[in-house]
């Protein structure tokens, strides 16, 4: 009798825990904040209105740090390429105006379209496209990541490009984008080579790249500065694709990928004897180490967005936004 007892408290002590799990994942689940394996599960990066708020926190912290001048100001939402390029901005900024940007217009960005792919695993990231007020009829174009649901959104990756530029995503029937992995070998480039095939066109040319501004434009530029007068500049170009830097890639409709990438960039300027480096504007020498004598070594970081063909083909770098971000003199 009081083993039947026992058995009856057992199996009521588990219908109870079974029933207190229960509530508590419907709790979970009607509040929104599910627990997932984001190592396993296939989900869309972000929800569309968490999309939208990730967008106007950025803008609100990008507007405050601009008028400001003040880095520390926007440090929570940006990452990678981004923080590089716009903290040397804002830290060149300050240097020059302590008291804030007297230049200073906010940034507003409308008719966003946001792009979010369905994936498993971390970092976890989504695109927004929008029209700014700055940078002429062109769209801005920024990939927001993160590696686990504790941290916030942050731009990685901001670029501007013109509006037909703009590729048609591959999409399933709820309107999630597919993310095309780094290793993929269904393109002419693995996304994961882009930033190493990038650098070394930059240095020997080749046929890897259409021809644009980004690219055949920029070499043709280079050549014309190379060697002037009383002047020599020297250019190293580096890939860069460690961490927040790593390259991401979405499906396009035609069965390519519209890929986000870095690149390293230095570029010496050495005077010949007798005659001195021109002076550099008062950005570049907030951002300048050591006294300019003989030679200033520029540092550059830049983010790419490029149409990657499915196959073979040209890849074709239809965004750039590059910002010095060091210096060095001797």
């Amino acid at each position: 009798m009081s083993r039947d007892r026992s058995r009856r408290g057992l199996r009521r002590r588990d219908r109870n825990a079974l029933m207190a799990a229960s509530l508590t994942a419907m709790s979970l689940t009607v509040s929104g904040c599910v627990v997932v394996h984001g190592e396993r599960e296939v989900l869309p990066a972000a929800g569309r209105a968490e999309a939208a708020r990730a967008l106007a926190q950025f803008t609100a912290a990008y507007n405050r740090a601009d008028q400001a001048y003040d880095r520390s100001l926007d440090a929570g939402h940006v990452t990678g390429a981004l923080a590089d390029i716009d903290g040397a901005r804002l830290t060149a900024g300050h240097a020059n105006n302590p008291s804030g940007n007297p230049n200073h217009t906010p940034l507003t960005l409308t008719d966003a379209k946001f792009t979010i792919p369905k994936k498993a695993g971390w970092p976890r990231w989504f695109v927004a496209d929008a029209r700014g007020n700055k940078g002429g009829d062109q769209r801005w174009l920024l990939v927001f990541t993160r590696q686990d649901l504790g941290e916030p959104w942050k731009v990685a990756y901001l670029t501007l490009v013109a509006p037909g530029a703009v590729p048609e995503f591959e999409k399933d029937g709820d309107g999630w984008a597919e993310a095309v992995p780094a290793g993929s070998t269904r393109l002419a480039v693995p996304p994961a080579d882009l930033s190493k095939e990038y650098a070394g066109y930059l240095q020997r040319g080749g046929k890897t790249f259409a021809d644009g501004r980004g690219t055949s434009a920029w070499r043709a530029d280079r050549a014309k500065q190379a060697k002037k007068p009383g002047l020599v500049r020297q250019y190293i170009d580096e890939p860069l694709t460690r961490g927040d830097y790593a390259p991401l890639a979405l499906r396009t409709a035609d069965g390519g990928a519209l890929v986000f990438f870095t690149t390293h960039h230095f570029e010496k300027q050495t005077a010949a004897a007798g005659t001195s480096v021109p002076v550099p504007n008062k950005d570049v020498q907030a951002l300048t180490k050591g006294e300019v004598k003989q030679s200033l070594t520029l540092e550059f970081v830049s983010n790419e967005a490029a149409l990657d063909p499915a196959g073979s083909g040209p890849v074709s770098v239809v965004g750039q936004v590059r910002g010095l971000t060091a210096a060095q003199g001797s």
